[in-house]
């Protein structure tokens, strides 16, 4: 049998991006943008649209970090508990905060469908499971104060009616959020790049950002292609890069690893029997595991299997970890083959909220913490209002940022970090 493949499956299924510039950076611009993944190239488009000169700077490819090595999970809900976000910043913002990410999925469907990207969204809804029978008891509880107070898009599956949704003995009942949806990142932001293209945007692919600097009529950036002057400035980057002049950023992202497989195509009446909703679906362990199908019947089956950074050996590493957590959770899938095996970057915030504003004049969104297919595409959109002088469209306006204490860039504390959310799944 082949080694699994350590591409992205959906990079790998993704059609190419033909619209880059071509030649240097030279000249100006009203807005350049740092980073071709969802943000920048949402932001773009939007931007382009508006009649503004953009010029786009991407390190590597579009798309090809974070926006296209996720699970494929569009969905509605915020990376924190909702009744904690009640109690923290009360019923109004909380409510403001969730409509948000409901927005957000609602954005990738409309640019989907308005600029005719073939991405396979589908509202197929989110199932969270419980992995204890206490975790369902919290279920049922955050069930009451969502349908209550902000979402009727919810509803519970008891213990004893798991197996309709979920072939496994793994799970003790579960939460469907039924709008929420799943689309294929790399087509989805490869039909981004070339809208953003067709609108004007200039977009340059293997143009590494080395340095900006704040001037009198805006910002002079220079890359690997060249330099641009700009009125305005968006770093859109996800986590900091290591290097260059990032260091704002780079104290206040943390990014871990996220890994993932994708099986070999499964039949038609194997998935009946183990995932006859279709759905996406995520457990309630803090080091738990998320999937979905692909619509050729592939499961995408992803988590936090190490707490490391992604790279090609801490990538096939974790790759048997899940394959290991997806036999014992489904026993039929033991043996299936895989066809593919890879890592991203998860981009982190200290409370797991997004944080987007500007700082010294210059404009910033990341930090979405596992929610980035449709809020990094959302932020795009709302950004290019912001920079076009509506400051209300930003909804994380106003969030305090402070540094990581003891963090510069390189996330030593990661292992104590796994071991404490592991110590926390055992004793909860």
């Amino acid at each position: 049998m082949a080694a699994p493949s350590p591409l992205s499956y959906w990079l790998a299924s993704a059609p190419a991006f033909t619209g880059g510039a071509e030649g240097g950076v030279d000249g100006s611009a009203d807005v350049a943008i740092i980073g071709g993944g969802f943000t920048g190239l949402s932001a773009a488009l939007a931007l382009a649209k508006r009649g503004a000169r953009v010029v786009l700077l991407e390190k590597g490819r579009v798309v090809g970090e974070a926006s296209g090595r996720n699970g494929g999970q569009c969905n509605n809900g915020t990376a924190q508990d909702y009744g904690a976000l009640s109690a923290r910043f009360g019923k109004d913002i909380a409510k403001a905060y969730y409509r948000a990410h409901c927005d957000a999925v609602d954005t990738v469907e409309r640019l989907a469908r308005e600029e005719g990207i073939d991405c396979d969204f589908n509202r197929c809804g989110r199932m969270k499971l419980a992995a204890k029978p206490a975790h369902y008891d919290k279920l049922v509880r955050a069930h009451d104060l969502l349908a209550a107070e902000v979402d009727q898009n919810v509803r519970l599956v008891p213990p004893d009616r798991i197996r309709d949704e979920v072939g496994s003995d793994a799970f003790h009942g579960g939460l469907i959020q039924t709008t929420s949806a799943q689309v294929h990142p790399a087509r989805f932001g490869m039909g981004l790049a070339e809208a953003a293209a067709r609108a004007g945007a200039l977009i340059y692919e293997q143009a590494d950002v080395s340095d900006f600097q704040r001037e009198p009529q805006g910002w002079r950036v220079t890359s690997s292609r060249g330099t641009v002057t700009a009125k305005q400035l968006l770093v859109a980057t996800g986590g900091a890069p290591a290097v260059g002049p990032f260091g704002f950023f780079r104290r206040r992202i943390v990014s871990v690893g996220s890994f993932i497989i994708a099986t070999q195509p499964l039949d038609d009446a194997l998935i009946d029997r183990l995932l006859p909703g279709r759905r996406n679906y995520v457990t309630s362990k803090n080091i738990g595991n998320y999937f979905r199908l692909t619509p050729d019947n592939r499961l995408i089956f992803g988590g936090r299997a190490r707490f490391a950074i992604s790279d090609p050996r801490s990538d096939a590493k974790s790759g048997l970890i899940l394959e290991a957590a997806m036999a014992e959770m489904f026993p039929a899938l033991k043996g299936v083959g895989i066809d593919h095996v890879w890592g991203g970057m998860v981009d982190l915030t200290a409370d797991r909220l997004p944080r987007a504003g500007e700082t010294d004049g210059l404009y910033y969104s990341m930090g979405y913490s596992g929610h980035g297919v449709q809020m990094a595409t959302y932020m795009g959109q709302q950004m290019a209002r912001v920079i076009s002088g509506e400051p209300g469209a930003n909804p994380w306006a106003g969030l305090d940022w402070p540094s990581v204490p003891g963090h510069f860039g390189k996330p030593w504390f990661l292992p104590l970090v796994g071991l404490w959310y592991k110590w926390q799944d055992v004793i909860h």
